[in-house]
């Protein structure tokens, strides 16, 4: 158990909001060193797979500085401007297409886009102008703001959007690695298994977090109408 020790300096410093990276390397050296490797291996192995697996770790990176120019130069403030301006869209609405079209291009293995790259520029600052829309209706001066509670909620069901709609859809063609990782895992812990069967049992499991999704969404939308009028 003690080589899962990262597992919870994971979940602590998260919880703690302490800085991502320095928790995640923390908790690598953490489990390298618990797992009998010494500090140099630790560090040796790091380095080894972070370099072999740079085409998938470099867009990130370069995608950082990028979103930050779009930031500062006013990327967010526009789209929830622009959100405001349409009287129709909700928060709830905003997060269930963006999962509908995260989920639905995840199947053919096309990557949308990331939290980063997508959800924290984005589709956050949509769902937060349309929920200040929303308040600002009838309100009255000054009362459009959105509670850092509210804030907090809407950028946590923004991840979500994120993680629900990649996850539970891509075990359904094998254009995405996922469906041959699923299987490879069963097939070495001594479960039978077919591709034929994993794509048809992924295939209701994605449509039922769809519906679930939609219901989260509305509950949402409702809490935040709930705001507006005061309410806790």
């Amino acid at each position: 158990m003690i080589k899962l020790l990262g597992i919870l300096l994971v979940a602590i410093g998260f919880g703690f909001r302490v800085n991502a990276l320095v928790v995640v390397l923390v908790a690598g050296l953490v489990t390298g060193v618990s797992a009998g490797f010494s500090l140099r291996e630790t560090v040796t192995m790091m380095g080894k797979f972070f370099v072999e697996n740079r085409g998938l770790i470099l867009p990130i990176v370069l995608m950082l500085p990028v979103v930050g120019l779009l930031e500062k130069h006013g990327l967010q403030e526009r789209i929830a401007w622009l959100m405001r301006k349409t009287r129709t869209a909700t928060a709830g609405k905003v997060y269930w297409l963006y999962q509908a079209l995260r989920g639905g291009l995840s199947v053919l293995g096309i990557s949308l886009g990331s939290h980063a790259g997508m959800v924290r520029p984005l589709i956050v600052p949509m769902a937060e102008g349309a929920a200040r829309a929303l308040r600002a209706e009838g309100a009255p001066k000054g009362r459009g703001e959105l509670t850092e509670g509210g804030r907090e909620r809407l950028r946590a069901h923004g991840a979500a959007a994120e993680n629900v709609g990649n996850f539970f859809s891509d075990d359904i063609l094998v254009a995405v690695g996922a469906l041959l990782l699923v299987k490879g895992m069963l097939d070495a812990a001594g479960v039978p298994v077919s591709l034929a069967d994993i794509k048809l049992w992924s295939v209701p499991t994605a449509l039922w977090v769809l519906l679930v999704g939609w219901w989260r969404y509305r509950a949402l939308d409702r809490w935040l109408a709930k705001q507006k009028d005061g309410g806790k």
